[in-house]
């Protein structure tokens, strides 16, 4: 098996980590662990298990003074506001919805990258952007009844779209420096730096959680989040990157909502509807059209 093939497998199953993580946090929040309290052990657990790498492996990371300022932007962005958001919205919708509006980052990369990048936009991406904003709409005014995320389904899914705005502001804000920098280094820093903020916004729902509640499958959920979805995939994604490319890596980001409907409609009994398949042709066509370029 050579090296491509090894990391288009990766990449596969760091979407299948991303995509089944929504059903794993459903199982453990708000019941067993508050939201606020479960961001701040996946971000600290992170972070350990980041720098023990770096413990075992010591390289120097040559990053110049002047650019930490931007990693702690970075970690402000795409760790505390993205991992927070996501999992209070993860919290609050339902899984298919949220692994649907998680794919509207794309959209808004490309948005926020002719704003401050001042990338032009075509008659393609504004095609793209305009049904990929259609497609968030319908789901977020469309009421899910097959599932149990409640009446603050439509609160969940604005913390996904949050998240997913941070997530894409951090994407725009990192680009410069990844050219400079291992991806490793990046990731060490930005997980360390969002310790500081996610940890003491999370201590007082910490203290609430009743550890001695869990049951083995619990145990389960909180270590598929913590070392599944965000250990293990964002290596899994970096080794994509460094093989494939940004661009073949990122469009693996449509199996999410595959392997997310799978697993909730297996286990959570949710049921596909008409508003869910035309909101994910809506934002799928979107993302596409949004990355398209004329050969």
């Amino acid at each position: 098996m050579n090296d491509k093939i090894k990391a288009r497998l990766g990449v596969l199953l760091a979407n299948f980590f991303f995509g089944t993580s929504v059903v794993a946090v459903k199982h453990i929040t708000p019941s067993l662990i508050l939201p606020f309290a479960l961001t701040a052990v996946r971000i600290v657990c992170a972070a350990i298990l980041f720098w023990i790498l770096y413990a075992v492996k010591p390289v120097s990371t040559g990053i110049v003074k002047k650019d930490y300022l931007i990693l702690f932007f970075c970690a402000m962005t795409g760790i505390v506001i993205n991992q927070t958001f996501t999992m209070h919205g993860f919290a609050l919708t339902s899984p298919v919805h949220a692994s649907l509006l998680l794919l509207t980052t794309p959209i808004t990369i490309t948005l926020l990258a002719a704003w401050f990048l001042k990338e032009p936009l075509n008659g393609f991406k504004i095609a793209g952007l305009f049904l990929g904003i259609c497609g968030g709409a319908l789901l977020m005014f469309s009421r899910d009844l097959s599932s149990k995320a409640g009446d603050q389904q439509w609160l969940g899914d604005l913390f996904v779209i949050i998240s997913a705005i941070g997530y894409s502001i951090y994407v725009i804000t990192v680009k410069p420096l990844m050219a400079k920098y291992k991806a490793m280094h990046i990731l060490q820093w930005v997980f360390l730096f969002a310790v500081f903020f996610s940890l003491p916004i999370g201590w007082s729902d910490l203290q609430k959680v009743q550890w001695h509640a869990f049951d083995g499958l619990s145990w389960f959920a909180l270590g598929y989040v913590v070392i599944g979805s965000t250990f293990l995939a964002y290596q899994l994604m970096n080794y994509g990157i460094k093989k494939l490319g940004a661009s073949v890596t990122g469009s693996y980001i449509y199996t999410q909502p595959f392997f997310a409907t799978a697993a909730s409609m297996i286990l959570l009994n949710e049921q596909l509807n008409v508003q869910k398949i035309g909101a994910a042709v809506l934002i799928m066509t979107g993302v596409f059209l949004t990355n398209y370029k004329k050969k």
